[in-house]
Parts: structure tokens; C-alpha cells; sequence
């Protein structure tokens, strides 16, 4: 099967379409492009199934790479077979292939070879073929002291070296036992000797075995965190208690004719299968197995980190308003930063409302004097150290001066400082200290999420488990997509756009995007979209890849403010000409654009899909596909872990998503658990079904542990605390040596609690 067949069977889609899409992306085009433009090409292929494609493209045209330096490299040694050939250009996988090129790979001398330069293959193939010869009679034919062997037993230990690496090097029998032990091995893990106290973060795996194929994402990467920190083992077990020969070993032996049957070799042979299983091809599979794992786990955590940001990246923005951003601090006192409607910085101060200067009413009526002056509507608040002492003093402000109209908001502060500290932040605020930065930035991210996220890595954004377990290289190339799809999802507005924002639009690097901001500096705001042809290195090729997305509000051409392509504005002013109306004119007239027949304007260039988004753009153009914006409201007098009790209903934000429930702000600087089994009284499949990062929710307090700083939360609102509700599905059942259940008691919601945390031990 070509590459093309391989990825429509897999995306459940035809040839014809892979092969479009191939296409496009080989010549250069974009994912946001591909699916928002080419509907036409790839009949209609959205986002997702674009980036599968794209990653599994990538992974096929490497396989094939592989699988022409396997071929050449077999044929070198001249050992090709038509056998071995068919099968190479049938594996479809890279384990596969590895494992058919095992006993032709270059390697280091080993024992088995040495056992053939010394002559004892064919004392190897003659007990192997004829298990009624002697194994004692039959090596004294092949003594050779020249060549090490000197005597029977170094004979046959030498046949047995070759039969083993002969067993170990059959692809076929790797394959069936590689599944055989994901099927029914168990991954067991202990705390290593005399790292009981260092290891308490994770205690729950002290005496800890779970099958290996049920160990979901966020238990595997804390195992496996565990292990490289030196504080946990882990020991792949499989058919501890069975007799021996092993079902592992009788596979082995069924593949080669091996068998008890009173014969003289047959001891013999059986030996050599038991030391193949344990010394060559357990050690391998092992390896095999934790690797599969680990990938698994990996991009589980990668796809919920993408998720994750998706969520945060499309969160609602505030708009259009003046905002005062507050970065809190005791010691350091708080961060003040006032910003325009468009972003732009007009006030900065420090106040020192908390210990030790307790400057609480000077404070106040310096924010009122800031806030009056610059006609402040909304306080963006960090959620940092002293974020609720802050927000008290907010409030009191607001309560001594009603007349500003204040609304107080609590944002996540993640990777603030990482922003303060940068280059781009020096660049865009070189006037401002670093400390100021952050609060800049926590004004702007409640303005426009999307806008000031772009500016910091996503890996510092912090709404992901595990991040610096995983694959960094594969978590970048996901979360950069993540990044690209929403920033060309939304629309960027050319003339406020950072050079960090216009990077992420389709078609356009950096250096274009510095140049789109340098030439809207000389020259003033772009009044059309086809003034971007002046931008330097903004060529025909780049235009068409990046102008649908660039918006210009107030350009002459009320197209250019819409996601209506350049290219298609033809079809509007033909749509408009048929209806005897100007385009400017068409625009938010819904009910005459849904009584128009889009097959009508369909030609040989533009077919229906593209017709039918140009009429749904001239509908609402430029719509925002984010969210209405909506606000928390954090309970007064609840602002540390002690304040909680059982029973209380509060207000929050979803800081993060898990796969095993979600984490809630409410106010406390500890965030609340509610496990999958508190989030509805329906069955849920995964906590994305109920709730994304960045919605607002109300949830029950049902168990607060202070000292471990463990919340745990229900979204049933009419659970009762005190109430033994035993969960739906227990998540596992890990065992220790004696069979003994160690799970936490699964009858209180405390308990589904702690076995959610134990999930997610050692996460970030």
C-alpha cells in the first residue's frame, strides 16, 4: 500500500484527497491555508484531520527512507532473498522492519559469532534439525583449541549461542511475543533502597503493579519520572507463577519444532530456549515494551497539553477596554500597569499596600487617581503570591469609589515573568523595568488572551502534566500548531498586531512579520490588504498563504476587514452585481444573503464550499469565534487553603485539564481537584467532555487537606461531603506481592480524591 492509500485508510477519507493535500503541503501551503481555502482540492479536509496527515506524512516518508538504507544494506552483503525482500516492502511499521533487519545489522562481535568463526554453526543446525543425535557425540567432531574450543562443553555452549541469537533475530516470533507481553506483562514498581523519604511524592508507587496495556498516560510518565530521578524501579513481570516452560518459552519453541519428546538433544535444546527467552529476547522486548509505553503516555499528555492551550489560546478576550493590570507582590509591592483599548501602555507604578510598608489607603487612592485619570473599566489581578490580598484591596476600591465602575478579574500569570525577561518584551517595552513587564502583560492577556499568549512559549504557559517528561521536540511541533491554528482561526488585525502575533499567521516568518510592523510604522495604518505587496520579502507566494487572514478594520474595501480571501473577492462583487447591490451594502444583511442559492455563483475556479463561506462571511464578517467573556466571582473571606470548609459552594475557573479530572482556581492559591467521578451524574468519558481550561464553574467543597495542600471538589452540586458514594469506575487496582489491594478506600469522594492525586504524582 502507497503512502497515500495508507493515510485515506487511517483518516477514513479517499486517495484523492490525501494526494490534493499531499500536494499543497509539499508546495509550501499551510495547514490553516490547506482547510480554510482549498476546500475545493481536498473536498473539504478541516484542520485535524490536516495535522494527522501532516504527522502521519512525515512519519511514512521516513519509514520509507528506512526501509531503502535496509534494502541497500542487505543487498551489500549480498544476502537478499526474494522472501526477505517481499517482506521488508511489506512492514508497515518501524519496529517491524528493525525486526526483520535485526540478523543482518551491523553489530559488535559477539558470542554467536565467535561460535561461527569457529565452526559450530553446522553442529547447531544438526541438533536443531535432528533431535535424536547425543549433543556430547556430536560436538567431539568439532574441537578445534585453535579456535576455543577445547573441549564438548565449549563446543555445545558455543552451539547454544548460535541457536539463541537465531531465536532472538526471527522477526516473526518478536512480533508475536513484543504483543504477547504488552497483552499480559505487568509493569511493577518499588521505591529503591533507602529513598522511602526522598521518594515521598511518590509513595503510591512504593508497592505498585498495574497491566502494562492499562496504564494510562499521566500514572505511566509519573513512573517513569520516578525512575530517572533514581527513587523508583521498574521491573517489566510476566508469567511470574507459571511453570516452567513459560507460555513465552513454548511459543519460542513451538516457532522452531522444539519439543519434549524423550529424544537425547531435547534437554539440550530446551536449555537453549530458556536462556534465548530470558538473557536476549525478555532484555530487548523489555526495553521495547517501557519505550511503546513511554510514547503512548507521551502523546496522551501532549494531546491533552494541546488541548489545553487550544482552550486557553480561544479563551473569551474582554475587548475593547481600558485595563489596569496588577502584578502582586508583599515584599516587592504590587506591579501596576495601565493599558489603552488598542494595548498600548499608559501608566506604570509600584504600591506597597501589604507588610511590611502597609500603605493600604495610600494605596487606594492611588489606583483611584490612576483609574479616574485613564477611565479604567476593568483591574486584571495575576494569580500569583498575594493575588487575594490584592484582589481584597481591589475590591475595597471599588467599594469606596463606585463612581469608577470597577469590575475586578483574577488571570492566570503563567510564564509572565518568562515574557518580562525576554527579548521580544525588551523590545516591545524597552522604556519599562523587567518587574513592570509582567504587569503589562497580565493586563493585555485579560484584553486578548490569544494576542500576548503568542509572545511566550507555550511551554511555559503551564496547562499541561508532565511537560519536561515528554518528547520536547514532538511537544514543540504540536503546541507551535496548536498556536498557528488558533491565531489564523481568529484573524489577526494588521494594523495592531505584534510582530509575535503576525509570526504565527499562515505564510509568514518572522522577518516578514518584523517588516509588516516596521513598514505600519514608517508609512501609518495599511488601508487595503494589497499595500502588504510593498511590505519587503512579501512576495505573491507569501500574500497568498497569509492576506485571508489579515484584517484591516477600516480599509477602503470592506472585504479586507473579512476572512473572505483576496483572490475570491470576485465572487462577492459577482453576488452583489446579480442582486443589483453594492458589496459594502450585502454585509450583515442576513435574511436576504440566507435566501440566496449559493449554487448560483458556483464557477470553474471557486465550487460550492467556498461559495458557501464567502456568503457566511458576509453574514458576520470577521466574526470571532471566541467565546462571550465572562467573569468569576471568588467567594469574600475565602482566600487561603484554611478558609475552606466541607459543604461550600463556590466559584472558579478550570486552571487545567487532566485526563482524570479537572483542576479549579478558586481563589485560594491551591488549586481544587474534581475528579471525572464528581463532574457529573452521567457517565464521563474524558473531563474535556464537561469542562475546558479557562470556563467558569461552580463547584462543592467535599475534602480539604491542609498539610498536603489537596482540595478535592465536586461539580455535583448536591453531593454531600459526609454522604459514602462509591465512584462509578474505579480507575485501577494496583497490587502489591501479596495480591493485597493498596488502592485508597474508594467508598468517600475524599477517597476518590486521593487516588486522582496519586494519578497525578509528581505532575507540574
Amino acid at each position: 500500500m502507497n503512502i497515500q492509500k495508507r493515510i485515506a485508510e487511517e483518516l477514513g477519507v479517499s486517495p484523492q484527497q490525501v494526494a490534493a493535500a499531499i500536494d499543497l503541503l509539499d508546495e509550501g501551503a499551510t495547514v490553516p491555508f490547506i482547510a480554510r481555502y482549498r476546500k475545493e482540492a481536498t473536498q473539504g479536509l478541516d484542520d485535524a484531520q490536516l495535522r494527522q496527515l501532516e504527522e502521519r506524512l512525515v512519519y511514512l516518508r521516513e519509514l520509507e527512507e528506512r526501509r531503502a538504507a535496509v534494502i541497500k544494506s542487505i543487498e551489500e552483503q549480498d544476502k537478499m532473498t526474494p522472501e526477505l525482500e517481499q517482506a521488508l516492502r511489506e512492514a508497515d511499521t518501524k519496529a517491524r522492519l528493525e525486526d526483520l533487519y535485526l540478523p543482518y545489522k551491523p553489530k559488535r562481535r559477539t558470542k554467536a559469532q565467535i561460535a561461527r568463526e569457529a565452526g559450530l554453526e553446522p553442529l547447531a543446525s544438526a541438533l536443531l534439525e535432528n533431535p535424536d543425535l547425543l549433543p556430547e557425540e556430536a560436538a567431539k567432531a568439532y574441537l578445534n583449541p585453535d579456535k576455543g574450543v577445547a573441549d564438548v562443553a565449549a563446543a555445545l555452549d558455543g552451539a547454544r549461542q548460535i541457536l539463541m541469537e537465531r531465536f532472538a533475530e526471527d522477526a516473526e516470533l518478536l512480533g508475536e511475543l513484543r504483543e504477547y507481553l504488552w497483552e499480559h506483562g505487568l509493569l511493577r514498581s518499588r521505591v529503591m533502597t533507602g529513598k522511602a523519604q526522598e521518594a515521598e511524592k511518590f509513595r503510591d508507587y512504593f508497592e505498585y503493579e498495574e497491566p502494562l496495556k492499562k496504564i494510562p498516560s499521566h500514572r505511566a510518565l509519573a513512573l517513569f519520572r520516578g525512575q530517572s530521578l533514581g527513587l523508583l524501579s521498574l521491573e517489566l513481570v510476566v508469567d511470574e507463577d507459571s511453570p516452567a516452560p513459560s507460555p513465552a518459552e513454548s511459543r519460542i519453541a513451538a516457532r522452531f519444532d522444539i519439543r519434549h519428546a524423550g529424544r537425547p538433544a531435547d534437554d539440550w535444546l530446551a536449555l537453549a530456549v530458556r536462556w534465548a527467552w530470558k538473557i536476549k529476547i525478555f532484555t530487548r522486548l523489555d526495553l521495547d515494551l517501557k519505550m511503546r509505553l513511554r510514547e503512548m503516555a507521551e502523546e496522551a499528555a501532549i494531546g491533552v497539553f494541546a488541548a489545553n492551550l487550544k482552550d486557553l489560546l480561544l479563551a473569551a478576550p474582554a475587548g475593547f477596554h481600558a485595563i489596569m493590570g496588577l502584578d502582586p507582590g508583599i515584599r516587592t509591592g504590587v506591579k501596576v500597569a495601565l493599558i489603552d483599548a488598542t494595548g498600548k501602555v499608559l501608566a506604570t507604578d509600584t504600591i506597597y499596600p501589604h507588610p511590611p510598608r502597609n500603605q493600604w489607603d495610600e494605596s487606594i487612592e492611588r489606583l483611584a487617581r490612576l483609574a479616574r485619570e485613564h477611565r479604567i473599566s476593568l483591574v486584571s489581578i495575576g494569580n500569583g503570591t498575594a493575588s487575594r490580598e490584592t484582589e481584597k484591596l481591589v475590591r475595597e476600591l471599588a467599594r469606596r469609589h463606585p463612581e469608577l465602575g470597577l469590575r475586578q478579574l483574577v488571570v492566570s500569570e503563567a510564564g509572565a515573568s518568562v515574557y518580562s525577561a525576554s527579548e521580544l518584551a525588551g523590545a516591545e517595552l524597552p522604556e519599562l523595568d523587567v518587574s513592570l513587564r509582567g504587569a503589562v502583560s497580565i493586563a493585555r492577556r485579560l484584553q486578548d488572551p490569544l494576542a500576548e499568549l503568542v509572545k511566550i512559549d507555550p511551554k511555559s504557559i503551564g496547562v499541561g502534566q508532565y511537560q519536561h517528561d515528554v518528547n520536547q521536540n514532538r511537544l514543540a511541533r504540536t503546541l507551535n500548531a496548536v498556536v498557528e491554528d488558533c491565531v489564523n482561526a481568529v484573524g489577526v488585525d494588521v494594523n495592531t498586531a505584534s510582530p509575535a502575533l503576525l509570526e504565527q499567521v499562515s505564510g509568514l516568518s518572522r522577518a516578514v512579520a518584523d517588516n509588516i510592523v516596521a513598514f505600519r510604522n514608517e508609512n501609518g495604518p495599511y488601508r487595503s490588504r494589497k499595500e502588504l505587496l510593498k511590505v519587503p520579502r512579501l512576495g505573491a507566494k507569501t500574500y497568498e498563504q497569509a492576506a485571508g487572514f489579515l484584517r484591516i478594520p477600516e480599509a477602503d474595501n470592506p472585504l479586507d476587514s473579512s476572512a473572505v480571501h483576496p483572490e475570491a473577492y470576485e465572487v462577492a462583487e459577482r453576488i452583489a452585481q446579480h442582486n443589483g447591490r453594492k458589496v459594502r451594502d450585502l454585509i450583515g444583511d442576513t435574511a436576504f444573503l440566507r435566501k440566496l442559492n449559493p449554487r448560483d455563483y458556483v464557477d470553474e475556479r471557486f465550487g460550492l464550499p467556498t461559495v458557501v463561506d464567502i456568503l457566511a462571511e458576509l453574514e458576520k464578517p470577521g466574526r470571532d469565534p471566541r467565546p462571550e467573556f465572562k467573569t468569576a466571582s471568588f467567594s469574600e473571606g475565602v482566600e487561603k487553603i484554611t478558609d475552606l470548609e466541607p459543604g461550600m459552594i463556590l466559584e472558579g475557573v478550570v486552571s487545567n485539564v487532566a485526563d482524570f479530572g479537572a483542576f479549579v482556581d478558586i481563589g485560594v492559591h491551591q488549586d481544587g481537584l474534581v475528579h471525572i467521578s464528581a463532574m457529573s451524574k452521567r457517565f464521563v468519558k474524558h473531563p474535556r467532555d464537561v469542562v475546558k481550561t479557562g470556563e467558569v464553574v461552580k463547584v462543592k467543597v467535599m475534602a480539604v487537606d491542609a498539610e498536603r495542600k489537596r482540595i478535592s471538589l465536586s461539580m455535583r452540586l448536591d453531593d454531600d461531603p459526609h454522604r459514602v458514594a462509591t465512584p462509578a469506575k474505579p480507575a485501577h487496582k494496583p497490587r502489591g506481592k501479596s495480591g493485597n489491594t493498596s488502592q485508597p478506600s474508594k467508598g468517600t469522594m475524599a477517597g476518590a480524591f486521593r487516588q486522582a492525586m496519586k494519578k497525578n504524582a509528581g505532575a507540574d
